[in-house]
């Protein structure tokens, strides 16, 4: 099957069809850095990075570029009320962000540029807009001239009356037209600004991203993305200018939407003070976690965030504590088929234990069908299970077919977690540092866990079968599992 895609203007999905064979060129919105990463920017930003990643294992040369909005009004206002400029707001937390998407596993673009690094750009598609009569100068600032694009609401699916009826013109702009947008904003004093034909100023939000788009991808490129929140008016209104400055048909050919983060039901917002930035996550649980929480839904449906508080009123996450849950049941049975021993290269061409035997073609028709992260890792959890039954119970198959079997899914489920960007570390590294955080959590002493471990090995030794066994009862009342195996025991907070 070939890849399909949802595309947002389309309302529907079609095959991919590369501008150019066996490439993609792919542009999507990132963050304005005047304060730390959330969880919403973690959601649309492991959105692309799976897709980007699928797109590269499928074969193709991907091209994928991100900016970053250094310049805007928010930016200036904390820099304002903190008593130093701008911009370096904003290197503050552009350094912070690219530090927090590492940890979440983000790969980086391939080109990041940002805003402030691309005036002469976007200043030539200002000069370009004015030329086809769509920009208009009106005291100092530069607005586009929606009544000039009748295609306008196209992505959105809304007419312009409609959206003329909503619009407001605010306090200190002379746009001719409600729905007419700021292209260049005249400088005000304190704020950064640079020299342009119609006199100092700064770029608008939207212009930014037509003129990077242009510099970086040309034109025309495939893929433009982001998240649902953006399709009005930031998405509607880079279509407008740069269908307008380089004609109908230019730009972005499809167009991809990621949903939303929603905690009961409610779009997470500073106004709601339902914030939940990925550093706080990370105080409390592994960001791997999180990123399987995200990829749990189909990227383009909402996620839900829980947020419930304990007796003392810290914030708990429910559904990231079941995440972590599931991905440490993942890690241990690669943990479990690292200890049977059995190399690699018994991953061999020969029959295996049914389902073993599709567990990357079901993977790939998964995420060839717009992407489907949920129906893929479904098929890993049957991936998972059958390897499970297969440790479980030596004589579930032939011993040949079992150890190939076991093989092949280790390869296999390793390979198609790389794309999704999950299961890539040791499995000790994870869940060595989950029991970790737990003991914390729940207040439990590794120290002490450890001394009932070795006085219960010693009862055993001593062949006092029944003081171990009370050991091993009182550990499991306190949620410590042990696992006895030829090398040892171990433990797990349960």
């Amino acid at each position: 099957m070939s890849l399909r895609i949802h595309d947002t203007r389309e309302k529907r999905k079609l095959a991919l069809e590369p501008l150019q064979p066996g490439k993609i060129g792919i542009y999507t919105c990132g963050v304005t850095v005047y304060d730390l990463c959330h969880v919403g920017h973690a959601r649309k930003e492991v959105a692309f990075d799976v897709i980007v990643r699928h797109l590269r294992a499928s074969g193709f040369d991907v091209r994928y570029v991100r900016n970053i909005t250094d310049v805007d009004d928010k930016i200036i206002r904390r820099g304002q009320a903190e008593g130093r400029p701008a911009l370096d707001v904003a290197r503050e937390f552009e350094a912070a962000m690219a530090a927090d998407m590492g940890a979440l596993g983000v790969l980086p673009p391939d080109a990041e540029p940002r805003a402030t690094e691309n005036i002469a750009e976007v200043i030539d598609v200002i000069r370009r807009l004015e030329a086809r009569g769509l920009a208009y100068a009106a005291d100092g600032d530069v607005y586009y001239s929606v009544a000039g694009f009748p295609s306008y609401g196209s992505l959105s699916g809304q007419s312009p009356e409609d959206l003329k009826a909503g619009a407001r013109v605010e306090i200190g702009e002379s746009k001719r037209n409600p729905l007419d947008f700021a292209l260049w904003k005249g400088a005000k004093p304190g704020e950064p600004a640079w020299e342009s034909p119609w006199g100092p100023g700064r770029p608008g939000w939207h212009i930014e991203c037509s003129a990077m788009a242009y510099r970086f991808l040309g034109e025309v490129f495939d893929l433009h993305g982001g998240g649902t929140d953006l399709i009005f008016p930031h998405h509607e209104n880079e279509i407008a200018q740069s269908e307008g400055a380089f004609g109908v048909g230019t730009f972005a050919r499809r167009w991809l939407h990621n949903g939303m983060v929603n905690f009961g039901g409610e779009k997470m917002s500073k106004s709601l003070g339902n914030i939940v930035t990925i550093r706080r996550v990370a105080e409390t649980h592994d960001l791997e976690a999180l990123r399987l929480l995200l990829i749990a839904v189909h990227y383009r449906s909402p996620v839900s965030f829980e947020i419930a508080r304990d007796e003392q009123g810290r914030q708990q996450y429910p559904d990231l504590d079941e995440a972590e849950g599931r991905l440490e049941y993942f890690y241990r049975t690669l943990e479990r088929i690292d200890q049977a021993g059995i190399p690699a290269g018994e991953a061999d061409a020969g029959p295996v234990v049914a389902p073993a035997d599709r567990t990357r073609v079901a993977f790939q028709e998964a995420m060839d069908d717009d992407f489907n992260t949920a129906a893929a890792l479904g098929h890993l959890y049957e991936s998972f299970v059958l390897a499970n039954k297969l440790l479980d119970d030596p004589k579930a198959a032939a011993k040949d077919v079992r150890r190939r079997t076991l093989a092949r899914l280790r390869a296999d489920l390793l390979a198609c977690g790389a794309t999704l960007g999950i299961f890539q570390r040791l499995p000790s590294e994870f869940l060595l540092a989950r029991r970790a955080r737990l003991c914390v959590r729940r207040g439990i002493d590794p120290r002490a866990v450890e001394a009932r471990i070795a006085e219960r090995a010693a009862a055993r030794a001593a062949k006092d079968f029944a003081r171990a066994d009370e050991i091993r009862h009182a550990l499991r009342a306190e949620s410590i599992e042990l696992m006895d195996s030829a090398t040892g025991t171990s433990w797990r907070v349960a």
